[in-house]
C-alpha cells in the first residue's frame, strides 16, 4: 500500500490536544534531554491516535513536527512506518492479523478466510458496516500462541476458522471475549495444562517413597 493510499483524503481543518493531553506531553518531553525532544515522537503519534477516533491526521502530524521541532515529513515517516498508527479512519474494531511464518504455519491462513468470508474486505479494507477494519501486519510477537489476530489493543491467540467466526461474533454484539487464549490455555502452557511441575512432583513423590523402603528394609 503506498503512502498516498494510506493518508484520508478527507482531513479535518485543525487539530488540538485536549488539555489533559496538553499535560501529558509536558511530562513525556521532560523524559528526554535538551535538544533530544524528537526521541517523544511515538509517545506524541499515539496520543493523537487515540484522541481523534484511533487515526491520526495531518494537522495532528504538523502540531506535533511544531512541539517537537521537527520537520513534518520526519514525524510522517514515522507515522507511516509503524502499522499501529492509522493515518485514516478505521472500523471501531480494528483487526490486525500476524501472517508471518510462526502464525502462518499455525493456520492464520483460516483465521484470514473466516474475517474475509464474513465481511468481504482485504488487508486495508474497511467492512461495509464500517466497524470492522483489516490489516496484515508483520509479528505480533506472541509466537507460541499463533495464530494471533490483534483488536484494537488486546491479543486473542490459538485461533482457527471456527474459533475466529466466534470471536467476531462476540465483536458484533459488543460483548468481546477473554483477551488471550481463545482455547483457555494459561500463558502458553499446553493445552492439556502444566506438565513440568507434574513431573517434578511426581519425581519428588517417587524419591520419597524409595527413601522410605530403603528406610524400612534396613
Amino acid at each position: 500500500m503506498s503512502i498516498d493510499e494510506r493518508i484520508a483524503d478527507d482531513q479535518p481543518e485543525e487539530f488540538a490536544f485536549s488539555k489533559e493531553n496538553e499535560a501529558e506531553i509536558k511530562r513525556i518531553v521532560a523524559k528526554y534531554p535538551k535538544g533530544r525532544q524528537a526521541s517523544a515522537v511515538m509517545p506524541l503519534l499515539d496520543l493523537a491516535q487515540r484522541q481523534h477516533n484511533n487515526w491520526i491526521p495531518m494537522k495532528a502530524i504538523e502540531l506535533i513536527a511544531q512541539k517537537l521541532d521537527m520537520a513534518e515529513i520526519r514525524v510522517l515517516e514515522v507515522a507511516t512506518f509503524y502499522t499501529m498508527f492509522n493515518l485514516k479512519p478505521v472500523g471501531k474494531y480494528f483487526l490486525q492479523a500476524c501472517t508471518t511464518t510462526p502464525c502462518w504455519l499455525r493456520g492464520s491462513d483460516e483465521m484470514m478466510r473466516a474475517i474475509k468470508d464474513r465481511y468481504n474486505i482485504s488487508s486495508g479494507q474497511t467492512s461495509a458496516c464500517g466497524r470492522f477494519s483489516l490489516l496484515e501486519v508483520e509479528c505480533l510477537g506472541a509466537c507460541v500462541n499463533a495464530p494471533i489476530l490483534q483488536v484494537n489493543d488486546d491479543f486473542y491467540e490459538d485461533l482457527d476458522y471456527q474459533t475466529t467466526n466466534q470471536l467476531l461474533d462476540s465483536l458484533e454484539a459488543d460483548k468481546p471475549f477473554p483477551v488471550g487464549s481463545v482455547l483457555g490455555r494459561s500463558g502458553s502452557e499446553a493445552v492439556g495444562g502444566a506438565t513440568t511441575l507434574g513431573a517434578v512432583k511426581s519425581g519428588k513423590a517417587r524419591s520419597a517413597a524409595t527413601k522410605k523402603r530403603g528406610t524400612a528394609n534396613a
